[in-house]
């Protein structure tokens, strides 16, 4: 990892200074499944993702990261506090290296911020306030349709999985994808329940505290969907934390099936993550647990 480190970080000063910038040093400010690299002196930072599902495509990634751009670039211009993309450099997806990356702005981080540390569900509503106006129309449920996927097809090579594993990881996802694989199948079995634009992978986590208040980061997998989605596996009190919020906000308060059904979801995404261990490690910390509880947990297929 620190070798993959370096390399990206080298991989982004070189694309920084292509695009014209003064930059002199890469500085890695965070390093998980992505790298995040500071191209100093600039105020410029560049997100470089190493750690991506089987199957993703240099030209898949880039629509992803393409749709994040998109997205975030339209959310900071309604005044949605976001990090928003450089204004340096064109907002497109770079290719360095053999690395896929974009370029954001510096965020000022307070000193009370801590990755991942989630902030109250009510700034989840209100950006489900902003995404609902979002013109572009996006894939359906991206990270169970395309990144799942090829987690689930890699299951065979995940030793820490047993066969009876990867045979029920199978099963349900089968029965999951008879409701979650496009739009027109969920409306079938959800018919009053409204999709729209959402962040795609849990926003009142994927948050950067700083010195003027929280802003909303990580759009790659910005998608169309049903808001339970963003709340996926938060739990009783943050889902009804969110549904406060939601009506006074004027929004659509969550189903509680369609609740149980995408915290299944997410749940057999993260079994499906134990395919990334080798690429990421540090993930068998929080991932194994997870397994040891799934397999003691009734089937939901």
């Amino acid at each position: 990892m620190t070798e993959r480190s370096r390399r990206a970080a080298e991989a982004a000063l070189d694309a920084g200074r292509a695009l014209g910038l003064a930059a002199t040093k890469p500085t890695v400010l965070h390093d998980a499944f992505s790298v995040v690299v500071q191209l100093e002196p600039t105020p410029v930072v560049a997100r470089v993702q190493v750690v991506l599902p089987p199957g993703m495509t240099p030209h898949a990634q880039a629509q992803r990261q393409q749709r994040e751009l998109d997205a975030v670039t339209w959310l900071d211009r309604q005044g949605v506090p976001v990090v928003a993309p450089a204004p340096m450099v064109p907002r497109v997806p770079v290719r360095r290296g053999g690395f896929g990356m974009t370029f954001w702005e510096l965020a000022d981080v307070a000193a009370d911020h801590e990755p991942y540390a989630a902030v109250p569900m009510a700034h989840t509503a209100t950006l489900h306030a902003a995404l609902a106006g979002y013109p572009d129309e996006l894939p359906f449920l991206t990270p169970f349709n395309r990144s799942l996927a090829g987690l689930i097809d890699s299951l065979d090579d995940a030793p820490e999985l047993l066969p009876g594993d990867i045979s029920r990881a199978r099963d349900e996802y089968a029965a999951l994808r008879s409701v979650l694989s496009d739009r027109a199948a969920f409306e079938a079995r959800f018919p009053g329940v409204s999709v729209q634009t959402i962040h795609g992978d849990g926003p009142a986590l994927n948050v950067i505290r700083t010195t003027d208040g929280v802003r909303f980061s990580d759009f790659e997998d910005v998608t169309c969907g049903p808001v339970e989605w963003d709340l996926a596996l938060a739990g009783p009190t943050a889902v009804a934390e969110y549904d406060d919020a939601a009506r006074e906000l004027g929004l659509r308060t969550t189903n509680s099936e369609v609740q149980r059904l995408v915290d299944a979801a997410a749940m057999l995404m993260t079994i499906g993550c134990v395919t990334l261990i080798p690429q990421l490690p540090v993930l068998a910390e929080g991932i194994l647990p997870m397994v040891e509880s799934w397999r003691e947990s009734p089937s939901p297929a």
